[in-house]
């Protein structure tokens, strides 16, 4: 998907993400935003961004900085267009999006789940952010550098499937005298 090619996959997308900040209670970062998005639409990270800046500049979502996490949440003006665009929504990822909030978003603020990313610095080097949250709370991050998105995908995906192992390591060797 080229980002001039579709107009209506664009306005789905943008709706989508409405509709996921409108279901929600409280602000969301942006990490987890992308989260509930991939659980029910593939989209590209850079597309997702381009996405949420559109929608900021529009004021349809207000961004704000929150314990150095920017945090997303509608606007009343947002909650109106959704509720004149939320059609174009296909019924399924609606019943998904629900399903998966009414499942996942209360079990996994109480839970410590481990949330990783990486971004392109310049064509050979990626900064991969590795964090560890707690009740909702980061309770660890760092960031590192790879010399390719092929080696960034491998720290990232290490981190996540092996933070219960890593992040102890890592506090021990800080924490000794």
């Amino acid at each position: 998907m080229k980002l001039n090619e579709d107009s209506e996959i664009l306005a789905e997308n943008k709706v989508l993400l409405l509709y996921i900040l409108n279901k929600l209670d409280k602000p969301i970062d942006n990490d987890n935003l992308l989260k509930l998005t991939l659980s029910v639409k593939e989209m590209n990270y850079f597309y997702f961004q381009q996405f949420l800046l559109d929608l900021l500049e529009n004021n349809y979502i207000i961004g704000y900085t929150e314990d150095d996490e920017t945090m997303y949440k509608i606007t009343d003006l947002g909650k109106e267009t959704l509720s004149l665009t939320e059609d174009i929504l296909p019924g399924i990822i609606k019943l998904q999006i629900d399903n998966f909030l009414n499942e996942e978003v209360d079990e996994a603020q109480y839970k410590d789940h481990a949330i990783s990313e990486f971004t392109p610095k310049n064509e050979h080097e990626f900064i991969v952010n590795c964090k560890l949250v707690k009740n909702n709370v980061p309770i660890f991050e760092i960031k590192l550098q790879a010399n390719s998105s092929k080696e960034a995908k491998h720290m990232a995906e290490k981190w996540e499937n092996n933070y219960n192992d890593i992040y102890p390591i890592i506090k021990d060797i800080l924490s000794s005298k």
